[in-house]
């Protein structure tokens, strides 16, 4: 798996200070998205043992009160993105407790497969659906467009 960026402090990607990881690959390259150079999954660089150990580090540092990872991109469950990611929240469920995941995919709730579902059953709250610029809001909180819908575990 590929990344463009990550972000140990973050504010803008979920409720609370955070950890961000934006991954590269999509498929879905919506009209309108504000991060194109996402698409490839070539893009950025080779994600490494060492940044999904500095992820947890920065999870479990307590010197700055983080809530949790978030997980955006790109789509953190395109095919080529989706064992690493699995790998990851595996870690963040078992080494970081009391912090939650949040993950953004093009991709709708009831259309992943098998190993997309086993992502998302270790998500706590999950915004889904490709970007429609057409349905684009900016006073909408935590998605782009109004066809996206935010799912909290347990996802229903």
């Amino acid at each position: 798996m590929n990344y463009l960026s990550y972000h140990p402090i973050d504010v803008v990607n979920g409720q609370g200070t955070r950890c961000t990881l934006f991954v590269a690959g999509c498929e879905h390259q919506c009209r309108g998205c504000y991060n194109q150079k996402s698409w490839s999954c070539d893009s950025g660089h080779q994600f490494t043992a060492e940044l999904e150990q500095q992820i947890i580090d920065d999870l479990n540092d307590t010197r700055i009160k983080r809530k949790g990872l978030s997980l955006s991109g790109g789509d953190p469950l395109h095919p080529k993105n989706v064992d690493a990611v699995h790998r990851l929240v595996q870690r963040v469920k078992h080494e970081c407790r009391d912090k939650d995941i949040w993950l953004w995919t093009g991709y709708l709730l009831n259309e992943l497969d098998e190993q997309q579902q086993a992502v998302v059953k270790l998500v706590d709250t999950l915004i889904d659906g490709k970007y429609e610029q057409t349905l684009a809001d900016p006073k909408l909180q935590w998605r782009g467009s109004s066809n996206q819908i935010i799912y909290q575990q347990p996802l229903r």
